[in-house]
């Protein structure tokens, strides 16, 4: 039964970084420093202070310039790394616990977070050009939410963070399945 949690964990993790790669980063560390999560070396480090504050002023700089059109745009090229190997972290810290090489689990969450990532840096220019930038702070703010909503959800109830995770992943099939329809007729 372990095995399984912490492969759901790790994948809703990941997912969730996918998203944004400080949410879960920090939902990690608190849960480890708070004795909900138990850690093991070298992962224990995502509850040092001095990274969980490096790790919330990071949150707090992405936060504001994902909200502006062009900015998030560097960010989410920046985070095609930075959030895929969040991922990849997250999940080998959950993984690891579980006596699944941390190496496996590590290409598992940069799988599942690079493909989140892509999705969102997908979606966002079409919300960008549909709204002239003003929805980004809205899709940004959801995006966020989503990642908070799933890091939590990981933690505490693995099953319903993958069955979030699926379901973003039929809400960006959906969504893209719109866009191509309207561009074909136009």
């Amino acid at each position: 039964m372990e095995l399984f949690s912490g492969l759901l964990s790790a994948l809703g993790l990941s997912g969730a970084a996918g998203l944004n790669a400080y949410i879960p980063l920090l939902i990690v560390g608190l849960m480890n420093r708070l004795g909900y999560m138990d850690l093991n070396g070298p992962f224990d480090i995502l509850s040092n202070p001095y990274f969980m504050v490096l790790v919330g002023l990071l949150a707090a700089l992405d936060f504001v310039g994902d909200k502006i059109p062009g900015v998030d745009h560097a960010l989410h090229v920046a985070g095609s790394v930075i959030n895929t190997g969040a991922g990849a972290v997250l999940a080998a810290s959950q993984m690891g616990v579980a006596d699944v090489p941390p190496a496996v689990s590590a290409v598992l969450g940069l799988l599942v977070a690079g493909g989140v990532h892509a999705t969102r840096t997908a979606v966002r220019p079409v919300a960008t050009a549909t709204t002239a930038g003003l929805g980004n702070p809205v899709v940004s703010a959801a995006e966020d939410a989503g990642s908070l909503t799933l890091s939590v959800l990981a933690v505490f109830m693995p099953v319903l963070a993958v069955l979030g995770l699926l379901g973003l992943g039929v809400l960006a099939l959906s969504l893209y399945s719109k866009v191509k329809g309207r561009r074909q007729r136009i």
